[in-house]
């Protein structure tokens, strides 16, 4: 059965592709390619959903991206419930199930419209000064309410059981926009030579063309040329044409941010496509082809259902072959509406009447639609209309005042003129300047390799925007190193010209006005309500955005930012400048979670990180901890053993024989360039210029206020390359710490900086028998104290595989650091555990690494220090080059109040009951008899017990604590006060002789 306003011989679609769906279990059919709102256009439905605040009525305004109003529900199944998809987006596909949102009982019937009788009390600003009092109310009268009443569509209920991809991109030249301007562009870059990536969100690009029916590119219909042009691109082993893709976020260094809706319009999609794809692109260079967004006209009861902007009706009827209304009222200011009266004309629909605010509108396109008889009406206005759920009539009346006549009409389209999409060129940090002659914002000042082309640039001439974006593209793909020839012939075109247009209200919605005419239809914000913030001291165009909501829908203010902006001005009588304009935050359009969160869900949330002797470990009994996201061996327990007896034996092991310890998942970073030391030398403490290749050196790093940050030991290996270490948990952040400053503050430095944590596999040999464990297996390294000393790092083979060994230690025992390359992890532990059997040596885990550092003072980022620690503080000043002049933090560290007196200083505890060990993060007092609450002097960071000592001991930070050597404090606890003695930090090996053996 053929849709009652599908017209024959119009639009794209073939009419034998029918296809089925239901809207608010509705059956109706529409055609492949159409989207949900042309497929409901087709069947004569307008009403498709309520206003958010007073439930009012709402219809289709827009066939794109900035729809306000048609917010609808598809559900899928069960679990498939996605809400607030927008009708005009959503591409039909067989079985599609649509429901309306934000009504009860029913669409036509919704119990909430009373809140549009109670308009008087809601209007701007209503939330700020009724829900402020009684403060008591705010918890259990305000907000549930405000919480159930809170959205447009109900969220899902149960899991999301479809799945997204992510997909990281770089090119030369990324073309955001697949209009005439921006496939001119993308064409003109490709044929230069440069990587290309355009971005488009329709599923055909084309942009106006798809509704400009006068359009003529290179002696050919408009349309035709860019579908040609979008195959000619295909083809292009240097391009990639995205559509169903819409650019939503540019961030800093060209890096724009794209969903792609990859499944969303297939009635069965395969199971492994996914629903989106979230492409993070980095462009060389980015133009931006975003095109212009008609405005409505701010009239009373400009929402009802059927009335929308003129070139949505065009759209309809030119691509997708539908008529929005069989008697159709235009209400314009400017000369594109005539052409959707023109077009619609032509294919047999009842045009009335145009209603021109503008006193003597000219031109061919005004005569031409004088010449097909539609009545034109000059110098009048739309001051109202008839009809609830649909308009039924318009109310034109003299603009000036004067005697009024009702006009019967299904349908209304509306145009205030043009308004270029400077969204995404906002977002890059350009700034906007307004052009005084056309009365919009232009692209002004530009902050990235980017420049903006078309319409979104007041280009509005078809040929003008072509050679525009044509150079725009070849210049861009030359700046990006592309050997780019001489740009091509300049294409021939002839468009649709257009002239007017008008921001703020029209008459009948002035300030005497007390009719609802709107501007942002999603959060029924009108023209009343711009005046009402102003009248009450807002004076900025934010805060005016803020008590009214203006702009702060899910379309961001696409229709409505310019008429709040012009009414603003108006009202505080100020020019639209100097009142500027608001952000324009991403996402440019909604973004869903599952797009963002793409891969990281479920066991992937966050992933478990193994070793590669993780499985070593499992079969030998060993117990985990998370440590991060890596799963660590925590102990190792032999029959019989809980964990302190476990820890116990691992620890005197270790200092009687040797002890083999995984400590792959240390951090590790590989700084290489001629400026490598000069880099160290700014990011480190340490002097690092004349450390000799071969040697290590404990390096400390810190923030820019003077606290530490993290630490490791890092080796020389050339003089051109460092080998970091990081902690486990600083790997990534470290890594971003080294980028960004090389990056932003150092990027005259010759330095290039990799993570390698992923790629060495680490085997830690500790103890007096380390050298002789070790020793069969290397081959080409000569492992004696007098060739390779403590902290010293050589290049070899050990099993036959090629390492770097370290002569270091975290124990205060000889040791060895076997950094071997990952696939082979395994076997060389299985090789060196092998030769340490001989010798008694164990595994031991994390629980028995820690005892042993602490036993010997060394501290822990993140344990002993909790980000307000500095190199004096922790005892560690000896690490800081003394002749240095810059490094990062040497400003923030001699700050008054981090080099005075009283200080918080890392200190050894020794209890008076050797048996009693402190718990962790105990605080502790001078005077245990002192009033509640008590005055803390510090903190237990770690404590142990010490089976190599015979007794306990702990690490704390104490104001003053290096001058409290030998005195008493206390440490009060639920079950009574500890007594404990301030020592130094080192509690076995003092002189650290067993460093050599």
């Amino acid at each position: 059965m053929t849709a009652p306003f599908r017209v024959a011989g119009k639009g794209r679609l073939t009419p034998a592709k029918v296809v089925r769906f239901t809207f608010d279990g509705e059956h109706y059919s529409g055609l492949e390619g159409d989207t949900l709102a042309s497929a409901l256009l087709a069947n004569g439905v307008h009403l498709v959903g309520r206003s958010f605040k007073y439930h009012r009525p709402r219809g289709f305004l827009s066939a794109g991206a900035e729809e306000p109003n048609a917010l609808v529900g598809i559900h899928r199944d069960a679990a498939r419930k996605t809400p607030n998809v927008r009708a005009t987006v959503q591409e039909l596909h067989d079985g599609l199930a649509a429901v309306s949102q934000n009504r009860w009982p029913s669409l036509k019937h919704d119990v909430g419209a009373v809140n549009d009788l109670a308009s008087p009390f809601f209007s701007a600003g209503f939330y700020y000064k009724t829900f402020m009092w009684p403060k008591a109310a705010w918890k259990h009268l305000y907000e549930p309410r405000i919480r159930e009443a809170a959205g447009l569509g109900v969220a899902p209920d149960q899991p999301d059981p479809d799945h997204y991809a992510a997909h990281y991109g770089h090119c030369d030249v990324l073309v955001l926009g697949g209009g005439a301007a921006g496939l001119a562009a993308a064409l003109a870059a490709a044929e230069a030579g440069a990587r290309v990536i355009l971005a488009d969100e329709q599923a055909e690009p084309g942009g106006a063309l798809r509704f400009e029916s006068g359009a003529v590119i290179d002696g050919r219909n408009g349309w035709d040329w860019a579908t040609a042009t979008v195959a000619r691109l295909r083809a292009m082993e240097n391009v990639r044409v995205l559509t169903r893709t819409t650019a939503f976020g540019y961030y800093a260094q060209n890096f724009v941010g794209l969903t792609e809706r990859v499944s969303d319009h297939l009635a069965a999609p395969l199971p492994d496509l996914p629903r989106e794809r979230l492409w993070q692109v980095r462009a060389k260079r980015v133009v931006i082809a975003s095109g212009a967004i008609e405005r409505h006209m701010v009239f009373p009861d400009n929402d009802r259902p059927g009335v929308m902007l003129a070139s949505a009706a065009r759209t309809y009827l030119n691509h997708y072959g539908v008529a929005v209304g069989r008697q159709v009222g235009v209400y314009t200011a400017n000369d594109s509406a005539y052409h959707a009266a023109i077009d619609l004309k032509k294919a047999g629909v009842d045009v009335v009447a145009i209603v021109d605010l503008r006193d003597n509108p000219q031109g061919p396109v005004v005569d031409e639609a004088r010449a097909l008889g539609i009545e034109i009406n000059a110098g009048r206005a739309v001051v109202g209309v008839a009809g609830k759920l649909r308009v039924s009539a318009m109310t034109v009346q003299p603009k000036n005042g004067g005697a009024s006549r009702s006009i019967a009409i299904d349908a209304l389209l509306t145009s205030a003129g043009w308004t270029p999409s400077v969204h995404l060129f906002s977002q890059s940090r350009g700034k906007v300047a307004f052009d005084d002659e056309t009365r919009r914002f232009l692209p002004g000042a530009y902050a990235q390799d980017c420049v903006s082309v078309g319409a979104c640039n007041g280009t509005d001439d078809l040929e003008a925007a072509l050679a525009e974006a044509a150079g725009a593209g070849h210049a861009a793909a030359k700046a990006a190193g592309a050997k780019a020839g001489r740009a091509g012939a300049k294409l021939k075109a002839s468009g649709e010209g257009w002239s007017g247009g008008m921001l703020g209200a029209a008459p009948g919605a002035g300030a005497d006005s007390k009719a609802k005419a709107f501007i942002d239809f999603q959060n029924d914000v009108t023209a009343k309500d711009i005046r009402q913030a102003v009248r009450e001291g807002m004076r900025s165009i934010e805060h005016v955005k803020r008590f009214t909501t203006n702009g702060m829908a899910t379309d961001q203010g696409k229709t409505s930012n310019m008429h709040g902006l012009a009414i603003a001005a108006e009202t505080l009588g100020k020019p639209i400048p100097e009142v500027g304009l608001t952000t324009f935050r991403a996402p440019y359009t909604p973004v869903t979670f599952g797009a963002i969160v793409n891969h990281a869900r479920g066991s992937l949330f966050d992933p478990t990180r193994r070793t590669p002797m993780h499985g070593w470990a499992e079969r030998h009994g060993a117990v985990f901890e998370d440590v991060g996201q890596w799963k660590r061996a925590w102990y190792f327990p032999k029959a019989g053993e809980d964990m302190h007896a476990a820890v116990d034996r691992e620890c005197v092991t270790v200092r009687q024989s040797a002890g083999i310890f995984d400590a792959s998942t240390l951090g590790k970073i590989e700084v290489v360039g001629p400026d490598a030391a000069a880099f160290m030398e700014l990011l480190y403490t340490n002097p690092w210029q004349k450390l000799e290749p071969g040697r290590c050196r404990y390096g400390i790093m810190l923030r820019e206020d003077g606290f530490i940050y993290d630490d490791g030991v890092v080796g020389r290996l050339a003089d051109d390359r460092f080998h970091v270490t990081t902690t486990t948990g600083g790997a990534a952040r470290v890594m971003n710490h080294m980028e960004d400053y090389l990056q932003t503050e150092f990027p005259h430095l010759k330095v290039y900086l990799t993570s390698i944590s992923e790629q060495w596999a680490v085997i830690a040999v500790q103890g007096p028998k380390s050298r002789e464990i070790i020793a069969p297996l290397v081959e080409g390294i000569d492992l004696s104290d007098a060739a390779m000393p403590h902290m010293s790092v050589r290049e070899g083979t050990i099993c036959g595989v090629p390492t770097r060994l370290f002569r270091m230690s975290f124990t205060g025992e000889r040791g060895f650091e076997i950094n071997v390359p990952a696939d082979y992890g395994q076997a060389v532990w299985e090789a060196v555990w092998a030769e340490g059997q001989k010798h008694g040596a164990c595994a031991y885990g994390t629980e028995a690494m820690h005892v042993l550092r602490a036993e010997k003072g060394y501290i822990i980022v993140g344990q002993e220090t909790d980000g307000t620690v500095t190199t004096n503080d922790a005892g560690l000043d000896w690490a800081v080059g003394k002749k240095k002049a810059d490094f990062v933090g040497i400003r923030g560290m001699m700050r008054p109040d981090l080099v005075a007196p009283g200080r918080k200083q890392l200190v050894g505890l020794r209890t008076k009951n050797p048996k009693v060990v402190l718990e962790e993060g105990a605080q502790i007092v001078a005077d245990p008899k002192q009033a509640v609450p008590m005055t803390m002097i510090g903190h237990v960071t770690s404590s142990y017990w010490s089976e190599n000592c015979g007794h306990s001991i702990a690490l704390a930070l104490v104001e003053g604590g290096r001058d409290r050597m030998g005195d008493t404090l206390y440490v009060p606890m639920p079950d009574g006060t500890i007594e404990v003695e301030v020592s130094g930090t080192v509690f076995f090996d003092e002189k650290g002789e067993r460093l050599n053996g």
